[in-house]
């Protein structure tokens, strides 16, 4: 039976074979106020036992296991005990490639498994895994909370561009693997313009991506390299903990810039905000911005410079965004052009810059 949320506390069970990850997350969980502990697990097939008895409302569980594996919970948990579920995972290759099955599978987010002695970590990993809790329990809400009534705007009052897009700029964060693998499939290798990508990852995260984004689509996509020239037909990914902006040196040269300073007001890093504004900033009409899933409001600031210097936004629908933040936060300041499903959205880049398949 899947859980229907209320005001009540939100129970977690939490799926781990390690005994000290299960007691660092039990404690990190017991002491937030809305979320409380409805037990653990140290295999799958312990879980899928306590999913039966104690029906939590999300799972917390770990991608690498013994006997079950995550996966194969993950798979048995969607088809019998479909609830939110949020992986733990380390962050090597191995378990950055688990991690994004597991999201095709349906696993609402993840959260990466490095917990040190020092508090430092130990609050990054709490506070990550505490967002990502409550995003799954809001994500799953009825509509008719407060929230959801808040008013949207659908579409700005600006007529939308008619100039032709030299780049594509995307944002994207919880939810994001998977959208960008559904944008980026149907489109082909000899699309006229490059595309730049930020998704929000934690290091170890992003150049697994890229390789698994590259084997599955047409386009060429990578993991941007400081200084590289962009090129038509390419995907661009942004490193976890660089910003990535662009530099134009003539009409046909521009290059990724790279840096890991932080920026005020942008939590992030990457961020959206800073690669959309330097796209604004350089390309001006000729930027299409694309916001997607994800917490938060990354991307607003960077979709409004891409409006004022005369550039197309584009916005994810509400229905299929896993957390709708990012595009909601755009669309209620007005910034979106159009609004359309991952589905639409290959097909309306196509015609945007003009496309002809080739003889």
């Amino acid at each position: 039976m899947s859980p229907a949320f209320t005001g009540s506390a939100v129970r977690v069970l939490i799926v781990d074979d390690s005994a000290f990850m299960r007691v660092a997350l039990s404690r990190m969980i017991a002491c937030e106020p809305g979320l409380e502990v409805a037990g653990t697990a140290c295999s799958g097939s312990e879980a899928l036992d306590k999913l039966r008895s104690l029906d939590p409302d999300i799972v917390t569980l770990d991608v690498q296991m013994p006997g079950l594996s995550g996966l194969e919970t993950l798979r048995a948990i969607m088809n019998y005990f479909p609830r939110p579920v949020g992986m733990v995972s380390a962050t090597t290759e191995e378990d950055a490639e688990d991690t994004f099955q597991a999201l095709a599978l349906g696993a609402f987010d993840y959260v990466p498994k490095q917990l040190s002695a020092t508090t430092l970590d130990i609050l990054h990993v709490r506070n990550n895994l505490i967002a990502k809790l409550h995003a799954a329990a809001d994500a799953r809400r009825p509509s008719e909370s407060p929230v959801s009534r808040r008013p949207v705007r659908r579409a700005t009052s600006h007529q939308e561009p008619a100039s032709c897009p030299a780049l594509v700029a995307i944002g994207a964060s919880t939810g994001g693997p998977k959208t960008l693998l559904d944008i980026l499939t149907p489109l082909p290798r000899d699309l006229s313009v490059p595309i730049l990508v930020v998704q929000h990852m934690p290091a170890g995260f992003t150049a697994p991506l890229a390789q698994r984004l590259d084997s599955l689509c047409s386009l060429a996509v990578r993991e941007a390299v400081d200084g590289e020239p962009i090129r038509p037909g390419v995907v661009y990914i942004a490193p976890a903990g660089w910003n990535m902006t662009v530099e134009r040196f003539t009409a046909a040269t521009t290059v990724i810039r790279l840096d890991s300073r932080p920026v005020s007001n942008c939590p992030h890093m990457p961020s959206v905000d800073v690669m959309m504004k330097s796209v604004a900033e350089t390309f001006h009409d000729c930027a299409l911005g694309i916001i997607l899933t994800g917490m938060g409001s990354d991307g607003a600031e960077g979709m409004k410079a891409i409006q004022l210097h005369g550039g197309t936004t584009i916005g994810q629908d509400e229905a299929s965004c896993v957390v709708y933040g990012m595009p909601r936060a755009c669309a209620e300041l007005g910034l979106l052009h159009r609004v359309l499903p991952p589905c639409q959205i290959p097909g309306y880049i196509l015609t945007t810059v003009g496309y002809r398949k080739q003889a």
